[in-house]
């Protein structure tokens, strides 16, 4: 059976937080070398890549903290000329009286950052054959130039809580982009990977998407074995929990939690703790599952106890964080 729970933020903002601030201190990357025409376009396009990539990398992340109604206001903030860029890698932290000044100016509790950013290609080249129209119309094969580009997308953040001076959390992630064109030189080969660009910008916006996700709760499904067999109680019980109806499901474990045969009791008490984590009543699903594995050796049951005490945890630091 699998059931529905909701999972702390894996970056937990604090409570008293209401208005969010988003600066950008990455630099497009100028080391890529030129050695031939195709070096020159992945160069150029490279540094608007770089700029237009990191902007919407910043759009993403700030969309899907909107979508999230947990801030009353996220704001983009823009022009700050005293901090200092980072490239490919995570620059030195931000100091806490410009974190403090920023703050304060763009009236904003925490300071998200995009720390770096960067798209670095890798062009492999080689010869081959290709097809164009002639004079007459019909395509011909000719000799001509095949190209593959390797894009890393990477993107760096902090995020600063000026009240307490502390870094929330810093975090790194990255996408890989793969194209492929053809064409009589190796101009037109590059000219014909369609959707670079866009495939690019469109991966950026995600990484930014994907960083704002993993500051609110998570909803996911967990699925769960119980036990089906070993008494008449155990398998009309399961043709009830497959038709829903887990409270009848749970009456006939429970009649069967004193069977006179050791084997089915711990099942029946395993089970039991099953019926107790749907309704929500985890430290009483750790007794029974205990139980079943202390009293009747039932093995399963501790592996199950450990999940089921991850489960406690996870679920007190969820009430930490929406409490208000």
């Amino acid at each position: 059976m699998t059931m529905g729970i909701t999972q702390p933020a894996k970056v937990a903002i604090p409570n008293d937080v209401i208005d969010v601030g988003i600066v950008n201190r990455s630099s497009a990357s100028e080391n890529n070398k030129v050695l031939d025409d195709i070096d020159k376009i992945l160069s150029l396009e490279g540094l608007n890549l770089d700029k237009e990539g990191a902007k919407n990398a910043i759009s993403g992340l700030k969309y899907e903290l909107e979508r999230g109604n947990r801030f009353e206001a996220i704001k983009i903030i823009e022009n700050q000329k005293d901090i200092n860029k980072g490239l490919s890698v995570f620059p030195a932290e931000l100091s806490w009286d410009i974190v403090d000044r920023i703050c304060k100016e763009n009236g904003v509790d925490v300071l998200f950052s995009l720390e770096f950013y960067d798209t670095d290609t890798a062009a492999n080249y080689e010869l081959t054959t290709v097809k164009i129209p002639n004079n007459l119309g019909v395509e011909a094969n000719v000799p001509g130039h095949r190209i593959e580009l390797n894009t890393a997308v990477k993107n760096g953040w902090r995020i600063y809580d000026p009240a307490d001076r502390r870094i929330i959390d810093e975090y790194v992630s990255s996408n890989s982009l793969f194209s492929v064109g053809e064409g009589i030189n190796p101009v037109k080969a590059f000219e014909a990977v369609v959707g670079r660009k866009e495939a690019v910008i469109s991966a950026s916006s995600k990484l930014g998407a994907n960083y704002a996700l993993i500051t609110r709760p998570e909803k996911i499904r967990i699925s769960r074995d119980y036990f089906i067999r070993g008494s008449e109680n155990l398998e009309i019980a399961d043709r009830r929990a497959k038709a829903g109806d887990w409270d009848g499901a749970a009456e006939l474990w429970n009649a069967d939690l004193n069977n006179a045969k050791s084997k089915v009791a711990g099942r029946a008490y395993y089970n039991m703790a099953i019926s107790n984590e749907i309704n929500g009543n985890l430290n009483t699903a750790i007794e029974y599952a205990s139980k079943a594995y202390t009293d009747y050796e039932n093995k399963e049951a501790l592996h199950y106890i450990n999940m089921l005490k991850r489960r406690v945890v996870n679920q007190q630091e969820l009430n930490r964080q929406l409490a208000k």
